[in-house]
């Protein structure tokens, strides 16, 4: 499509936020920003993990293009991070904070995160997550929720927005109206949320209520349908998104990826944009285009976007003054962020925290060196989109470990828990181990095998756990490997 109108062109550029490939600004993205785009959201595929300082070099130079445009990253600690999807967080996760419930000590959490942010050029921090887990089963949720109580998560949830925004960035709390009772990735299919409205409000939107008190500056939408309120998801759904318009909220609401399944493989995704708008959506993030296609798919996603924003604008179905008030508040958004690049915060503290939040079960020492590693996780989420272990990186700093990866699978585990030699150590890898399945008959069945095996819980805990020595460690970050490694060695009480 044609663009004839630069005016036109600058206002739906204006709620346009796309991610892009590689770690340099293609030519597209440059001319766009110079076309008023609202700014970029950073991926895995953007941040060279063997230079420190690239991703600042990186948003000096978009800011060199435009100056004002926000920069957000997808920070909540423990699981989830796109500065360090290659080396795994430093920083405690939700669940461990949630777990440990010291509100200084989630506000500390916030607060490095976003100095961390903001010494990368990042100035909106896509968290904290407000989700409520309810259901033990969510396959995209888990750890990163503060808990399954709402009262909790509500206190932690607006703890961390203080440390955060004190830290000079946007907190973009996620993913209204709650994602926690699901059973289904968004990234993959569209979910339901069946619950009566009642009871959305009752336990699933305080924590919204709460991020909205603590003065939180965006709040994203979840790609749910919630029946009581029709059959459109939340992000394109007028009734939810009013509902938050109702609890005093002022600032931006941002779409949850367009890119993902839930929209792209039903109304798709350019659709769905002109429909998050007219829904009252504010700022569009289109998602990340490693996860859809290769080479050139960045910009593929960002012209479907915005050509069918224009072209909702010439059919007369999208009024310039929904664009336009879209953009006064992008424009707010971005407005007085930013801090002294000095003023920064280590996260020292995040080994002592995760040590508190973990759960220790019986013997979980190992003195010999050599150590045999069984791997049963699932595939990470697209959420967490994790590059490597830190588990088998730590470990390796103290044991000869051999790496198995045999999945969720009892058959497969048996055999690969035979294959190691009788006199090495055993720990067992898992994650979604809480309910029944696949996972934990694969586990039982290396239990089974190797009685002194150490299963290492990364995920929910098991409201009954089983007959094994474990680890409930409530995250696969770097800190929380380290910390297990050390408990592992006998190098921490």
């Amino acid at each position: 499509m044609s663009v004839s109108d630069p005016g036109l062109l600058r206002l739906v550029n204006a709620v346009l936020w796309p991610g892009f490939l590689g770690t340099a600004v293609p030519s597209w993205l440059a001319h766009a920003l110079d076309d008023g785009l609202a700014g970029v959201v950073y991926f895995a595929q953007n941040i060279d993990q063997a230079d420190a300082d690239q991703p600042a070099r990186l948003s000096a130079q978009l800011r060199g293009i435009r100056s004002d445009l926000l920069i957000g990253s997808d920070e909540e600690g423990g699981n989830v991070t796109r500065l360090n999807a290659f080396r795994g967080s430093p920083h405690p996760g939700h669940a461990q904070l949630g777990r440990v419930d010291d509100l200084a000590a989630t506000r500390s959490a916030g607060r490095a995160i976003g100095a961390a942010a903001l010494a990368a050029g990042v100035n909106v921090v896509l968290g904290p997550v407000a989700d409520v887990t309810t259901q033990l089963a969510n396959p995209v949720i888990g750890v990163r929720s503060f808990g399954s109580s709402t009262e909790l998560v509500s206190r932690h949830v607006a703890a961390m927005i203080d440390g955060l925004q004190g830290a000079g960035v946007a907190a973009c709390v996620k993913h209204f109206p709650g994602h926690g009772d699901t059973h289904t990735d968004s990234h993959l299919a569209l979910p339901r949320l069946d619950l009566s409205w009642s009871e959305v409000k009752r336990v699933h939107l305080p924590p919204f209520l709460a991020a909205v008190q603590a003065g939180v500056r965006a709040v994203m939408t979840a790609h749910i349908v919630v029946p009581d309120q029709g059959s459109a998801p939340a992000t394109l759904n007028p009734r939810v998104l009013s509902s938050l318009r109702s609890t005093g909220f002022t600032g931006t609401i941002v779409t949850d990826a367009l890119d993902m399944a839930a929209i792209r493989e039903t109304v798709g995704a350019g659709p769905g944009a002109v429909q998050a708008l007219l829904a009252g959506a504010e700022l569009l993030c289109i998602g990340n285009p490693a996860n859809v296609g290769g080479a050139g798919q960045d910009l593929v996603d960002y012209l479907q976007i915005r050509n069918a924003l224009l072209a909702a604008v010439a059919d007369g179905v999208l009024g310039v003054d929904v664009l336009e008030l879209a953009g006064a508040s992008v424009a707010r958004l971005g407005a007085g962020l930013g801090g002294s690049p000095t003023d920064s915060v280590a996260a020292s503290g995040s080994a002592s925290i995760v040590r508190a939040a973990i759960t220790v079960r019986g013997a979980v020492q190992l003195p010999q060196r050599s150590l045999g590693i069984l791997d049963v996780r699932a595939r990470p989420s697209l959420a967490v989109s994790s590059m490597f272990d830190p588990f088998s990186q730590e470990l390796a700093a103290s044991f000869d470990i051999e790496r198995l990866t045999p999945g969720p699978s009892a058959s497969a585990a048996r055999a690969a828990a035979i294959s190691i030699g009788a006199d090495a150590g055993v720990v067992v890898l898992a994650d979604r181990i809480a309910t029944p399945g696949a996972q934990r008959d694969a586990v039982e069945a290396i239990v089974a095998m190797r009685s002194t095996a150490v299963v290492v819980n990364a995920g929910l805990a098991a409201p009954e756990p089983g007959a094994w020595a474990g680890i409930d460690a409530l995250a696969a970050s770097r800190v929380t490997a380290q910390v297990v490694r050390d408990l592992l060695s006998g190098g921490a009480r």
